[in-house]
């Protein structure tokens, strides 16, 4: 009895993780297809600013797959600490988190164009704040 339980909640959980599995592929495929999909759109109706919409079309993709891959972390947790427990497991899990973070920093340099721990930026023109802290638009 007590057997059978433990299989059941094991099974559960190995379901639990494959559906998180399928949940972050899916992201990542859901917003390579939008993506590129409102890329071609605004592609075709305006020649102009192309390599803007290119930049906003790899941001959208690159924090898309970032969330697919934190998502997947999650997913390789769950199996690795409910399901397989060994020592070889851990470290198989060790590596892909590694390999994930180094992919994670690699897109946000991409995207961004500095390191998660670097500082923003300043913007090139910034606009003239009023005595409130909002911003004045150019007249």
């Amino acid at each position: 009895m007590f057997h059978e339980a433990e299989q059941n909640i094991l099974n559960i959980i190995e379901l639990v993780a494959l559906v998180i599995e399928v949940i972050a592929v899916t992201i990542i495929v859901l917003a390579v297809f939008f993506g590129l999909f409102r890329y071609i759109r605004h592609l075709s109706k305006a020649r102009h600013g192309t390599d803007e919409r290119f930049a906003n079309y790899k941001a959208t993709l690159g924090h898309a797959l970032l969330l697919g891959l934190e998502i997947l972390v999650a997913a390789d947790i769950i199996k690795t600490v409910a399901l397989e427990t060994t020592l070889e497991s851990v470290s198989v899990l060790g590596l892909l988190v590694i390999i994930r973070i180094f992919l994670g920093w690699s897109l946000m340099v991409e995207i961004d164009g500095r390191w998660p721990w670097q500082a923003a930026r300043p913007e090139a023109n910034p606009l003239p704040v009023s005595d409130d802290g909002k911003r004045i638009p150019d007249a």
